[in-house]
């Protein structure tokens, strides 16, 4: 039986560059839900810190989390974000509670 996994990323935007790399986060939904495993993925922007984002990523197992952090779409995202973010992405894996 696979073990599902939950990966909370925090993203924040270099001042100035909130617009561009909302449209990052959002162009990443469609290719991410996509992939097998991928049970759920979602960006929630801070209402009172619209630099700062919260991606809440859900995936069957880690095998598939794993995958997803080999895929084209992710690489390129990354090698943006380094014009976009103000630092790396803050990322926590959660797997589900016995």
């Amino acid at each position: 039986m696979s073990n599902p996994v939950t990966v909370l990323a925090r993203l924040r935007a270099q001042p100035g560059q909130e617009a561009p790399m909302r449209a990052q986060a959002q162009s990443m939904i469609a290719p991410t839900l996509a992939e097998p495993g991928c049970l759920s993925y979602r960006t929630y922007v801070d209402p009172e810190d619209p630099g700062s984002w919260i991606v809440v990523e859900e995936w069957a197992d880690r095998a598939a989390f794993e995958a997803h952090l080999a895929s084209p779409h992710l690489a390129e995202a990354l090698a943006r974000g380094a014009e976009l973010l103000a630092g790396p992405p803050e990322v926590r894996i959660l797997g589900a509670a016995a």
